[in-house]
């Protein structure tokens, strides 16, 4: 599980590390009129906006994940204190056990060991696995505000190719 979370982690990174490219900007070969000059500062403004959204949607998205995956290991650290108490109390009786019963304690004491590792494991599964959502969701998020600017900017270059024609 630590492998997919590390997979996870390092797909976030290269999809912010991709999000955070520098813009290219498009150029149109047209006659500097008014037109052109007004349609070219709009789209700049446009494109300005658009992109100081999608870095808010990024920031946003990455503490999300980062919060659901540090959410995830204090679950997990939870779960194995709580198996290694089980662990403790399970030894205490073994300990304290008549030697006549201490084969019956000691079987007792082997279950009591085994579910607290079942449960213990079955909490650190689901905790890990909403972690991953929480990654798969920002990542997500994050490739649809770069849709998002994308098609602003597309937007942008058609109006000032619009307003050269005239």
């Amino acid at each position: 599980m630590n492998k997919l979370l590390a997979t996870l982690i390092s797909g976030l990174i290269a999809t912010s590390a991709y999000a955070q490219t520098t813009a290219t900007t498009t150029t149109v070969n047209a006659p500097a009129t008014s037109a052109v000059i007004k349609a070219t500062a709009e789209a700049r403004e446009d494109i300005v906006k658009a992109e100081g959204k999608e870095a808010k949607k990024v920031v946003k998205a990455d503490e999300k994940a980062t919060k659901a995956v540090m959410k995830a290991d204090e679950k997990k650290t939870k779960a194995v204190a709580e198996a290694h108490e089980e662990h403790a109390e399970a030894m205490t009786k073994v300990a304290k056990a008549d030697p006549e019963d201490k084969m019956k304690v000691e079987a007792k004491a082997e279950k009591k060991v085994a579910k607290a590792n079942l449960t213990a494991e079955k909490k650190m599964i689901n905790a890990d696995e909403k972690a991953a959502k929480a990654v798969i969701d920002a990542s997500a998020e994050k490739a649809r505000a770069a849709a998002k600017t994308a098609e602003v900017k597309a937007e942008a270059s058609a109006d000032i190719k619009k307003a050269a024609a005239k």
